[in-house]
């Protein structure tokens, strides 16, 4: 392990050397890609140092305890701490997702039980919006199709950080575990006589792709037009605006009828269709890949349950890890951070194992 920190440390001091140069930055794509690298290393690097520090610090201490016993303490305290960054540089050091920086495209669908999976699905997009405000990060619906009781059929949220995010805490790094079937048990609005109903909705997450990063063919595409729709089937739109792509090599089918314009929506369902393609490009890879580290977070089925919200108990689990609490409530509102923690620490001891087996 830290064999492949003395290799970091030259690397850095590389990338500083570089980074002080002023023409580094008349090319901003250079400038941009050095300045990430640069911050990926920092944590890593200044972690090695204090573990160094700490070290020498004992050797120190035990050398005074061998005359004054009441170094001896200081001598325990260090080896605590030592063993803290021993652990600290060792999660630091696990292969990161080359896309844990990256901005996503949340889509949220109601399943089967009709409004009031609708329902559901609103609940779910209100808990992300209020995550994603709680961090500071930057939501926009891109398309929605709302029900007749406020409700949502379906929508598509880009959610997008402000500035350069810290190793681990994109939005990518953060809501990649947030994609399946998500359950609600619950008394729904729609029922007379306070029974619990069990309804679903699913959740997918992809991170947004730019354009150099996904080739698409305009050959591949079949673009459909259609006249909007409110709730309820509801014309909202004299014109053909809405826009519906499909994929013909993949048979991935997008549509956004949000915007006013034709041209508005058909660059929207490109954002996701982009989007989609690179997930499932890089799901492909993983399956391909001999890598055994890969998260097993990760690679969870999408069709399978991830979570429960039961209503009566104030309980929320997700079944993948094995967490349980007792503040849905509060989760709704948007506090997601340790049913979400849960997945990236079980995420990390995968792969931590993966590699202390050697593969």
């Amino acid at each position: 392990m830290f064999e492949a920190v003395e290799e970091l440390i030259g690397e850095y001091a590389d990338l500083e050397k570089k980074l002080a140069d002023p023409a580094v930055f008349a090319d901003q794509a250079n400038a941009r890609k050095l300045n990430k690298r640069y911050a990926e290393l920092t944590p890593i690097i200044g972690t090695y140092r204090a573990w160094k520090q700490t070290g020498d610090d004992i050797e120190t201490a035990r050398e005074f305890a061998a005359d004054d016993p009441d170094f001896a303490a200081e001598v325990k305290e260090l080896d605590k701490q030592r063993e803290e960054l021993t652990e600290k540089l060792r999660l630091l050091l696990v292969p990161r997702d080359p896309s844990d920086d990256k901005d996503v495209i949340l889509e949220v669908k109601a399943g089967e039980g009709g409004e009031e999976s609708a329902l559901f699905a609103g609940d779910l997009l209100r808990m992300y919006l209020r995550y994603a405000e709680r961090l500071g990060w930057k939501t926009e619906i891109i398309d929605a199709n709302a029900s007749d009781l406020g409700g949502y059929k379906d929508v598509q949220v880009a959610v997008k950080m402000k500035g350069t995010p810290e190793p681990g805490q994109g939005v990518w790094a953060r809501l990649k575990y947030e994609g399946g079937v998500h359950r609600v048990q619950r008394v729904p609005a729609t029922e007379s006589q306070g029974r619990i109903h069990t309804s679903a909705a699913g959740v997918l997450v992809t991170p947004e792709a730019e354009e150099v990063e996904v080739e698409v063919n305009a050959n591949d595409l079949r673009i459909d037009v259609y006249r909007s729709s409110g709730p309820g089937g509801q014309s909202v739109n004299t014109t053909d605006s809405a826009v519906r792509i499909t994929h013909l090599p993949t048979g991935i089918v997008v549509s956004c009828q949000n915007e006013k314009s034709q041209l508005q929506n058909k660059e929207q369902a490109m954002r996701i269709l982009r989007s989609r393609l690179l997930a499932a490009a890089q799901e492909e890879a993983e399956r391909e890949a001999s890598d055994a580290r890969r998260s097993q977070v990760r690679t969870v089925d999408r069709s399978e349950r991830i979570r429960t919200y039961n209503f009566p108990e104030n309980r929320i689990s997700d079944h993948r890890v094995g967490f349980k609490a007792y503040n849905l409530d509060q989760v709704l509102d948007g506090e997601l951070d340790a049913v979400i923690q849960a997945c990236v620490d079980a995420d990390s001891a995968a792969k931590l194992a993966a590699a202390g087996d050697g593969s």
